[in-house]
């Protein structure tokens, strides 16, 4: 798997950094990708990573669900957002040594 990022170059929503995709080499998802990864700066600092979602309206009020969930533990996510989160740091690395 390759984690692939395309820049937020126009600054909006505010706060978002870029969005990512998971690409997959071999096994069963060979060929495929996935979207809708989110890489979000808090105002408190640090970085988020928010994962693909599917909005919905029920009763006129908009909710969303997380497409891609855990089976049972949720501490599952963190590992794949600190995942993301890393090759986001080496991506601005390599960013910031082409300039």
């Amino acid at each position: 798997m390759t984690i692939t990022f395309v820049p937020n170059d126009k600054g909006n929503p505010p706060g978002k950094l870029a969005d990512a995709e998971l690409h997959f080499a071999g096994g069963p998802l060979d060929g495929l990708k996935l979207i809708g990864f989110g890489i979000w700066e808090r105002k408190t600092g640090g970085r988020n990573v928010t994962f693909p979602a599917r909005q919905y309206s029920m009763n006129g009020e908009r909710r969303s669900y997380s497409i891609l969930r855990p089976i049972v533990d949720a501490s599952s996510q963190n590992a794949l957002r600190d995942i993301i989160l890393e090759a986001y740091k080496e991506h601005e690395l390599e960013l910031a040594e082409a300039v």
